[in-house]
């Protein structure tokens, strides 16, 4: 059986398990270790804070609502995001770290679970067809696109949270 979810119901499940998973993560960090850079970063060779990880995931999140906001209004999107392409998603990480650069932490951790509430707003709105039984962009479905773009994200920074909070003694 494949963990990439083949439906609404799995999409949600695994984007709901998962996010579960990483806030508890997330919510066990002092506040004065999120801004050290010492998480594995997106491009190789590089690292990035904890801080800088929310941000990757809420830009990731926003971008998905707003593909679908465009698409739903019949209007251009330019993926990944105009000025981005496909072949740059280092250099995309790293313009959501600095457009969040200056929150406050729990002000991040906020921001993305209000992303996530409003991806599986989303997601409850539409049918498993919209989701999975017809192509979105390219050869994706909805469905797809959002998984790659959320929960497998949110499953990747979550080994690398894990990692850094073993490296500081907080597992």
């Amino acid at each position: 059986m494949s963990s990439i979810p083949q439906s609404k119901k799995a999409l949600e499940l695994a984007i709901n398990s998962i996010f579960d998973k990483l806030m508890a993560d997330y919510r066990t960090i002092p506040d004065e270790l999120t801004r050290e850079r010492n998480v594995e970063g997106n491009i190789k060779g590089t690292q990035v804070s904890v801080c800088d990880t929310v941000a990757y995931l809420i830009g990731w999140g926003k971008l998905v609502l707003k593909w679908h906001r465009l698409k739903a209004q019949g209007l251009p999107v330019e993926f990944p995001e105009a000025g981005f392409k496909w072949s740059q998603l280092g250099l995309l990480a790293m313009h959501f770290h600095e457009q969040y650069a200056e929150w406050q932490y729990e002000a991040l951790l906020k921001e993305l679970e209000s992303t996530v509430n409003e991806l599986l707003s989303l997601i409850s709105s539409l049918s498993n067809y919209d989701l999975y039984e017809t192509t979105w962009y390219d050869k994706w479905t909805l469905g797809r696109m959002i998984q790659f773009n959320t929960s497998s994200p949110m499953k990747n920074m979550r080994s690398k949270i894990r990692r850094f909070k073993k490296n500081k003694g907080l597992l």
